[in-house]
């Protein structure tokens, strides 16, 4: 089956990777040929790490490889049965993809956000086939995580949560189907978390270590709230809080004023070298 995915980024190459591995044909599209070339060379580094692993076979890891083609059109993805968008936050943007494929595509084809926070009722809206557009959430990173959350607008047809529930279990990851409302659950829930973890920093009731020790140790979380935020991208846990801040109009939201100074000053994080925690740019 043939499919194309939106967006060579973290997210875009690790849904290529994952839907080339499972038999499907995939176009990945990105602006710039450079990029989508970029991210064809992290897919074939993530592929030898699993082949050092004994997780696949050299001959999988070819055959994976050799199902993927790149381009900078968005009438490549003409043909398509499944269209994955995996671009960055940002509605004016994911509008302008979703009407263009929306014209390029044919009628039978699902068209899906891995949007992390953005209605998806909004994005449908921009198409002419609401019903058949439908968000897939994957979680990073894609070949190692087993959820998908799916979420339906307001006009996905049942039929659509049916095709990408079962697309989804056929990569093997295990869908579940939730309601289009703000941060949906995944966010909903681990990003207020987060925020009053840098409440928590901020108004001294314990140091950075501390705080991720008790969640780590406590909890049994893998990683302490302060270092998931330095790994998902500190203006992008800002970005989920504001879209939960302005959808509920609900106080318990509002990010964290040290938060935003953070994002202010460029600490993004592991991306930007430096968040909560510091790192060693490559």
């Amino acid at each position: 089956m043939r499919m194309a995915v939106i967006g060579g980024g973290t997210m875009g190459n690790g849904i290529a990777h994952v839907f080339a591995q499972h038999g499907h044909e995939v176009t990945l599209i990105d602006v710039k040929a450079e990029l989508a070339e970029r991210a064809l060379k992290t897919i074939e580094g993530n592929l030898m790490r699993q082949v050092k692993k004994e997780t696949l076979t050299e001959a999988d890891a070819k055959a994976t490889l050799a199902r993927l083609r790149t381009a900078t059109d968005l009438k490549a993805a003409a043909g398509s049965a499944l269209v994955v968008e995996a671009v960055f936050e940002s509605f004016p943007v994911k509008k302008e993809i979703f009407t263009a494929l929306d014209a390029a595509c044919g009628p039978e084809a699902v068209l899906a956000t891995n949007t992390s926070s953005i209605s998806v009722t909004k994005i449908a809206a921009t198409t002419k086939r609401a019903d058949r557009v439908v968000g897939m959430h994957f979680m990073n990173p894609v070949p190692v995580m087993k959820l998908v959350e799916i979420i339906c607008g307001q006009a996905t047809s049942p039929a659509t949560l049916e095709y990408v529930t079962k697309t989804s279990q056929d990569l093997g990851k295990i869908p579940v189907t939730v309601q289009d409302y703000p941060g949906f659950i995944s966010n909903r829930v681990l990003m207020p978390m987060i925020n009053e973890a840098v409440y928590c920093l901020m108004e001294g009731v314990a140091e950075r270590d501390a705080i991720d020790s008790v969640m780590k140790l406590g909890m049994a979380h893998p990683m302490g709230p302060l270092t998931l935020a330095d790994f998902i991208g500190l203006d992008i846990c800002l970005d989920i809080m504001n879209v939960l801040y302005e959808g509920f109009g609900d106080s318990k939201y509002r990010p964290c004023p040290l938060l935003k100074r953070m994002v202010d000053a460029g600490y993004l994080g592991r991306k930007s070298g430096r968040g909560f925690y510091e790192y060693e740019q490559k």
